[in-house]
C-alpha cells in the first residue's frame, strides 16, 4: 500500500511558476514510479510527467520545455516545477504511483493516486 499527498497548488498569473510536491508513504514507495497528471471537469484525465525510482523521466510533448520533474529518494517525495504558466495549465492535477515504467504515460498504469491539488492560471 502507497499512500500519496499532493502539496503546492495554488493561484498564479499566467507566465508564473508553481512547484507541486508529491509525498509518498508506505513500506514499498520508494520503487514505484512516480507521475502526475492533471484533469478538468468533462474531461479525461492527462498525462503530465513521470520519474521513475532511478530518475528516468518522461514528459507530455505539449507540455516538453515548461516542466521539469524530479525526485528526492531520500525523502519519498517527486516535484513538479512548471514555468510560463498558462491558462490552460488550470486543472487539478493528481499525483500517481506505478509499479511498473512501461506503462506511466497511461492512467491504466497506475494503481495508486492522492487527492489531487488545484492549480489556478489567471490571465
Amino acid at each position: 500500500q502507497v499512500q500519496l499527498a499532493e502539496s503546492g497548488g495554488g493561484l498564479v498569473q499566467a507566465g508564473g511558476s508553481l512547484r507541486l510536491s508529491c509525498a509518498a508513504s508506505g513500506r514499498t514507495a520508494s520503487s514505484y514510479a512516480l507521475g502526475w497528471f492533471r484533469q478538468v471537469p468533462g474531461k479525461e484525465r492527462e498525462f503530465v510527467a513521470a520519474v521513475s525510482w532511478i530518475e528516468a523521466t518522461k514528459y507530455a510533448d505539449s507540455l516538453k520545455g515548461r516542466l521539469t520533474i524530479s525526485r528526492d529518494n531520500a525523502k519519498n517525495t517527486a516535484y513538479l516545477q512548471m514555468n510560463s504558466l498558462k491558462p490552460e495549465d488550470t486543472a487539478v492535477y493528481y499525483c500517481a504511483a506505478a509499479r511498473s515504467w512501461s506503462q506511466v504515460t497511461t492512467t491504466e498504469g497506475y494503481a495508486y493516486w492522492g487527492q489531487g491539488t488545484q492549480v489556478t492560471v489567471s490571465s
